[in-house]
């Protein structure tokens, strides 16, 4: 047999938004001696795992915890909203992009009860608008927002949204799949009640693990709410895991293996060093993107910091097919925008990547508009 650790894998720099470059040592983590999940040893790990989940977002572990899923991070959207409302109340989506659409969506699918607070997706959502809504529909017991809307890479302020729903007797969901373990996240200061992220994205894991991460007291209490699923019902797992250190169907064993070696990787890294290295990343795509005359839907002061968000330029021989493809066989993932009303294409700063990647690609991105006739700075009419 080969050795796993002599296996030589081409190494692809993603710019989509998830999942993200992993580290040849993650990869290899996946590689190890079958196990049944029902062994103790196995449950051994999940229990770090779980742990070392709260300590990410600087939760206590007596106070916050983590359970485990199998699925992307929409089924984290899924959990906690269908989980969390008690009878007789209605949730409040505070929207203004794909993300927190989604939670809308999720919302009608279930016939739960709730108000569809949208604003522009290119614009922070107005907290006096929040605040009336709050104020005038005292049956609102769960608020739920996108921390980065990945669609754009806009980042809503949470923690005012988090004091606003508390204040008025809500629990504060927050979808942080773009930015848990990336961009610092400290859920009681930021009045975070549950967060939520996968595996593929700020840890640069794998796919197939997700997890939400919140208040004992509150998921305890949730015994009591109706019950609107079963697979993805929180407390329901959250007692296995109390109880067996299990989860209550069968996790996807290699995908935590890799997961616990990265969670490894982000400790030696160190909180303030990645997200430092996330803003080099995201700095070098800009100014990448302003040589080249592109430009984004966002303002600069009101991104995440994690992805940016370019309009395609006014140009007869720019495709986004053509330039993906050419820059995708040369080892570079761009990824199409998911803006309804505006064509765009967006660069992540996500993964196990740095600026001297990001140089890389832009020579190649500039060699791909160049060979579509794309003209460089590329134009727009004028408005």
């Amino acid at each position: 047999m080969q050795n796993a650790s002599n296996i030589n894998v081409k190494r692809n720099v993603l710019l989509n938004p998830g999942p993200s470059t992993t580290t040849d040592s993650v990869k290899m983590a996946q590689v190890v001696p079958d196990i049944c999940p029902r062994e103790k040893e196995f449950a051994g790990l999940m229990k770090g795992l779980r742990e070392d989940l709260v300590r990410i977002v600087h939760g206590d572990t007596d106070t916050y915890t983590s359970v485990l899923f199998c699925g992307s991070g929409t089924l984290n959207i899924d959990v906690c909203i269908n989980s969390l409302l008690p009878a007789d109340s209605k949730v409040l989506v505070i929207n203004n992009g794909a993300y927190s659409t989604r939670a809308v969506e999720i919302c009608e699918y279930y016939g739960l009860p709730h108000i569809d607070l949208k604003f522009p997706v290119d614009q922070r959502p107005d907290l006096a608008k929040v605040e009336e809504t709050l104020k005038n529909n005292p049956d609102i017991k769960l608020v739920h927002t996108t921390h980065n809307e990945t669609g754009t890479g806009i980042l809503n302020p949470i923690r005012e949204i988090g004091a606003l729903a508390h204040k008025y007797g809500a629990v504060f969901t927050v979808d942080t799949t773009s930015t848990y373990a990336m961009r610092p996240i400290n859920i009681a200061e930021d009045n975070i009640d549950f967060c939520m992220a996968s595996a593929q994205k700020g840890l640069m894991a794998m796919t197939g693990l997700s997890f939400v991460v919140g208040n004992r007291e509150i998921i305890e209490r949730s015994k009591d709410f109706p019950r609107r699923s079963y697979y993805c019902n929180l407390y329901l797992q959250y007692e296995y895991f109390e109880k067996t250190g299990e989860m209550h169907f069968t996790p996807p064993v290699q995908t935590v293996y890799a997961t616990i070696e990265a969670i490894k990787e982000y400790w030696a890294e160190g909180e303030e060093a990645k997200w430092a290295r996330h803003t080099r990343v995201f700095n070098a795509i800009n100014d990448g993107l302003d040589r080249l005359g592109f430009r984004q839907v966002i303002k600069p002061e009101e991104r995440a910091g994690l992805v940016s968000s370019a309009i395609y330029p006014d140009d007869p021989n720019w495709s986004f097919e053509k330039v993906h493809d050419y820059c995708y066989e040369r080892g570079f993932t761009i990824y199409p925008g998911k803006i309804s009303t505006t064509n765009t294409f967006r660069l992540c700063a996500l993964g196990a990547i740095d600026e001297s990647d990001i140089r890389d690609f832009f020579e190649v991105f500039e060699e791909a508009l160049k060979v579509n006739n794309v003209t460089v700075p590329v134009i727009y009419k004028e408005g």
